[in-house]
């Protein structure tokens, strides 16, 4: 969830950054036009004369134990957004817009002071009863005081909610600075509050909830297996922002012990479509007997996305941790160009920036607007944010980083650490340098054990240690690890999502996104003038600002990115010929029935070879 709330952010509903329209808008953009005009039909990325039918079936690590994904307790299943439906739809072709899905318009106030969401008549739950007012302001009030701490910081700057007539509904804030808030509004969810009535929402159940989305829970396997049924009288299925989505009739997830296994499983063809991450088995791993005989298919679809920032992670909580002198020094003992041609068969680039991919990333040295920026924050910032553009440590692919160890040393001897015995210890109080790489997945050990093995040639101790999905989950809401590899994904419209990520108030609160613990007055209020950006360019500035204080934080090791997405599916699924920028688009594809004849009359005889 934590990964999805954040992807929302580019595809939300944004107001625009030219003014207030002059009438209740269909959509709305945060750069200007939209593409789709009143009166589209369908988005360019669907085919809205795909053929309905058959299945769907994914893979998922670990286990889950709910079906309510908006409260902290539990691990939510796979796919469960299918079954809700939010207030807009996101726009897959553009960078920030957005259109009405629960909402048929949205009309910003011309102060912008609120946002009236005017419901479709049509819009109902899959009981058949109606989503009205009543039912929006439920949700945002129990997401804002039960949900996720996202909520809270997304929901902040919402003053007051009311009902506006038989179908609308109002939103006022603090101040017109929040340029984004109709778009955190927009991707809300909007629940029942005749079916929460007498439930405790801030419970975990494995009672499918009431929804209003495209599919309906078919079946549960706790901790297994869930299925999904596509809902045949959806009542949005023939409106714009639906036409040629939710194509195949079910859609199942599988849960497995580690990647490792669900690929065996995809090839022995237990499921049918695999998003692969990892480049060893991206390029070695689905030679099969299926792959040769052309009954799978592997794709890599470029995308537009920035790359967000994947790294090792250090809990600033730590006391080890605190000196940003030892972070620094610690990224030395990180050989990525080794790992790239050894592990990695040369597929990825380094990340530097946590925009990477993208116009909002920062190079070079500030300037212009965003020099004025950062000019207020002197002194409380390094100097190097403003005369060297920052890079993570570099070598030549031969393993050999004496030379990078060597200033590793030097900071850390400066930091008030020496050696004693072969180890490097407190000169203080003689404490070892010591801790813990937590882990989820076990492909990520071949990366994380080079880098234990050249930390261990400065004399510090790293265990690596892989748990279960369940117990990393619980681990990382309580933030109880040493260093692990995080994630954050970024949009192309940054704005609240940012509290979440990089706020001090976030780093106190159980379960969100700063899992870093960051608590930085500097980042706090580049943060809140990023929200307050009147314009793109605005914007632009204030992104590339917070992203150069971030990187002299030395918070993460940057590790890799890749510009596209892998895909790997059994030869049964159709696609439209234009691929959404900014997403897979697997609520796209569709089941060619003659194929699938064909593949499953194969399948047997391949995967006994």
């Amino acid at each position: 969830m934590r990964k999805l709330s954040a992807l929302a952010a580019v595809l939300a509903l944004l107001f625009s950054a030219t003014g207030a329209q002059a009438a209740p808008s269909e959509g709305m953009s945060l750069f200007g036009d939209l593409k789709y005009k009143p009166g589209f039909t369908h988005f360019d990325y669907t085919n809205p004369q795909a053929p309905k039918g058959g299945e769907m079936r994914f893979s998922a690590i670990g286990t889950f134990d709910t079906l309510n994904p908006f409260v902290i307790n539990g691990v939510p299943a796979a796919g469960i957004s299918l079954i809700f439906d939010t207030l807009s739809a996101a726009s897959q072709d553009e960078p920030a817009s957005g259109y009405g899905l629960v909402a048929k318009t949205i009309d910003l106030a011309p102060d912008k002071l609120s946002v009236l969401y005017t419901l479709r008549k049509e819009a109902r739950f899959h009981d058949g009863t109606p989503i009205t007012p009543v039912d929006v302001i439920w949700t945002f009030e129990e997401l804002r005081s039960t949900g996720q701490p996202h909520y809270r910081s997304y929901y902040g700057d919402v003053t007051k909610v009311e009902a506006e007539g038989d179908h609308g509904v109002r939103f006022y804030f603090k101040s017109t600075k929040n340029r984004e808030l109709p778009q955190i509004l927009g991707e809300m969810p909007v629940l029942s509050k005749a079916y929460w009535s007498g439930r405790d929402f801030a419970k975990t159940t494995l009672t499918p909830p009431l929804g209003s989305g495209p599919y309906t829970i078919a079946s549960v396997d706790p901790g297994r297996s869930i299925t999904y049924r596509r809902v045949k009288d959806y009542w949005g299925a023939d409106i714009p922002v639906s036409k040629g989505r939710y194509n195949v009739d079910t859609i199942r997830y599988d849960y497995y012990r580690d990647a490792t296994i669900a690929l065996e499983a995809f090839k022995a063809g237990q499921y049918d479509v695999r998003q692969e991450n990892s480049s060893k088995a991206w390029a070695t791993g689905y030679d099969c007997p299926a792959l040769r005989a052309s009954l799978i298919k592997k794709e890599q679809i470029p995308n537009g996305l920035p790359s967000g920032m994947q790294g090792l992670g250090y809990n600033l909580r730590r006391p080890i941790f605190q000196d940003p002198r030892v972070r620094e020094a610690l990224a030395y003992g990180f050989d990525f160009e080794w790992s790239n041609k050894n592990l990695f068969y040369g597929a990825y680039q380094r990340t530097r920036s946590y925009f990477d991919n993208s116009e909002l990333a920062a190079t070079g040295v500030p300037q212009g607007e965003e020099l004025k920026i950062l000019d207020k924050f002197r002194g409380q910032i390094p100097d190097l944010v403003f005369t060297t553009e920052y890079n993570p440590p570099k070598y030549d692919g031969s393993g050999n980083i004496r030379d990078g160890l060597r200033r590793a040393l030097k900071l850390l001897m400066e930091a008030g650490w020496t050696f004693k015995d072969e180890k490097l210890v407190n000169a203080k109080t003689g404490e070892p340098f010591e801790f813990e790489i937590l882990l989820e997945d076990p492909q990520f050990e071949r990366i994380v054990l080079p880098f234990a093995d050249n930390l261990k040639r400065m004399g510090i101790t790293a265990r690596v240690r892989t748990v279960d999905a369940a117990q990393y989950e619980r681990r990382m809401e309580t933030f109880d690890y040493d260093m692990t590899v995080v994630l954050f994904p970024e949009s192309l419209s940054p704005g609240n999502e940012q509290r979440d990520f990089f706020g001090s108030r976030a780093a106190d609160e159980h379960g969100s996104q700063n899992v870093l613990g960051i608590k930085s007055p500097v980042i706090d209020a580049l943060i809140e003038e990023l929200i307050r950006s009147p314009d793109r360019t605005s914007l632009i500035a204030h992104t590339r600002a917070l992203d150069r204080v971030l990187q002299y934080g030395y918070y993460v090791i940057p590790n890799f990115h890749l510009a596209a997405f892998r895909v790997a599916y059994w030869d049964k699924y159709r696609r439209p010929a234009i691929a959404p920028k900014y997403a897979v688009g697997f609520d796209t594809w569709w089941v060619d029935q003659g194929a699938e004849k064909s593949v499953e009359a194969r399948k047997g005889e391949v995967t006994k070879q």
